[in-house]
């Protein structure tokens, strides 16, 4: 699963993606800083306790394991994650997020880096833009400190751009389109927009519904051959939607009035979007203070203790300003940047958590790591999609599978429910 990051320059995309991922990347006062896409792995913490939690209550109960110590560092979490952590049956899993050049009106033109970077969204399943609440920024992404552009101008430009870059994929061969729904009928239409539209990840079930948005919005629109701008827009416009759903972060927070991201808020929300108000720059500190053992903190929390470490190095006013970041992530609804991304995950792109495990009986992998691994998997996963999730040899293999809760035998077309745990049998 990839996100991508998206937005005009200099709205802070780079140091949204440098606090998601905690990976290093230019950060400058200019656009186009980022030049060709980042990509790095953001940890989002799952919404309903590790399966670690209900073992290690089995544990007990059979006497095979004390219950947890006060001074226990994991507080309680017993499972061996390969990726990631789990702390007080809190478990991270990882999400790829792809952090994108700039984009500057007219970028389906070939502006800025144009097409380029349109084309390095297509692989991504969700878009998060960064929006600059503060106004400090110009659409084109010029510091003009205040007065700059408006959070809902900045949107529709990015949708605009997008839609302008589908149209123009499905212009660029429109009349033999149309020739070959005149000669073979009007399932041609459909055959040949999904042929133009799949290097971009276009399913035959969007693009069919995009058809039908063309007859609902222009019932007087005639034959295809005979559309023009209107109707192709309308075409491209519901391939984006269905295609990028697209949550906004509103950055800069911390400089902006309060109602300075209602408007933009109601407007993404009645589409199905999510808004949540950051600041990437707040965040960042957050998460280098952690790295660096100065406080302990886990994504996805506003609050935050100062360690040991902490008491010792910590200055007074890197204290103050610790407090008053976290007074202001407190006082927004939403969990900031990472509970965007979660909410994206499992909100907006129905994931599900499973662990696969070979041993049924004690939840392990062939070397004993309890609960090694947690995947996300899309709703309506089967277990042999779980199968093939995991290896391809796995799914190659499949023969059935376990619920190693109830310990009842499932097979190829069962649907995984989110936090089954599950052994997959399958041909060596």
């Amino acid at each position: 699963m990839r996100i991508g990051l998206v937005g005009k320059p200099n709205v802070g995309k780079s140091t949204t993606f440098s606090a998601l991922t905690q990976t290093p990347v230019d950060i400058a006062n200019y656009p186009f800083t980022t030049i060709e896409p980042n990509v790095g792995v953001a940890w989002i913490p799952l919404r309903e306790p590790c399966a670690c939690a209900a073992l290690r209550e089995r544990r007990e109960a059979d006497g095979r394991l004390e219950a947890t110590s006060s001074d226990d560092p994991r507080a309680g979490s017993i499972c061996t994650p390969n990726t990631g952590s789990c702390v007080g049956h809190n478990r991270l899993v990882p999400v790829t997020l792809v952090d994108v050049a700039g984009l500057v009106p007219g970028a389906h033109e070939g502006r800025g880096r144009g097409n380029q970077f349109l084309s390095d969204l297509a692989r991504c399943d969700a878009l998060i833009q960064v929006v600059d609440v503060s106004g400090s920024t110009d659409l084109e992404g010029n510091p003009v400190g205040e007065g700059g552009s408006n959070p809902v101008e900045e949107h529709e430009f990015l949708l605009g751009e997008l839609d302008a870059w589908i149209r123009g994929i499905i212009e660029s061969s429109w009349q033999r389109g149309a020739r070959r729904v005149q000669s073979e009928g009007e399932k041609a239409l459909a055959t040949y927009l999904h042929e133009q539209l799949s290097g971009i990840g276009a399913s035959e079930a969007q693009v069919i519904a995009a058809i039908a948005a063309v007859g609902s919005q222009h019932p007087d629109a005639g034959v295809p051959w005979d559309w023009g701008q209107a109707e192709l827009t309308t075409l491209a416009k519901s391939v984006r939607t269905a295609l990028f759903p697209i949550c906004i972060a509103a950055n800069k927070a911390d400089r902006a009035p309060e109602d300075a991201w209602q408007e933009l808020a109601a407007l993404v929300e009645s589409s199905g979007g999510i808004l949540v108000p950051s600041s990437a720059e707040a965040e960042l500190a957050l998460s280098r203070a952690s790295a660096a053992g100065l406080i302990e903190h886990r994504p996805g929390q506003t609050e935050f203790t100062i360690s040991a470490e902490g008491e010792n190095k910590l200055s007074e006013a890197q204290r103050a300003a610790l407090a008053s970041i976290g007074e202001s992530l407190t006082s927004w609804s939403g969990g900031g940047l990472v509970g965007l991304v979660g909410n994206i995950v499992f909100d907006r792109l129905n994931r599900r958590v499973a662990y696969p495990v070979q041993d049924e009986t004690h939840w392990v992998d062939g070397d004993g790591n309890v609960l090694p691994d947690a995947i996300l998997i899309a709703e309506g996963t089967t277990a042999k999609g779980l199968a093939y999730a995991v290896h391809t040899d796995l799914g190659d293999g499949f023969i059935r599978a376990t619920d190693a809760r109830s310990g009842r035998v499932i097979g190829a077309d069962h649907e995984v429910e989110n936090g089954d745990i599950i052994r997959i049998h399958a041909k060596s």
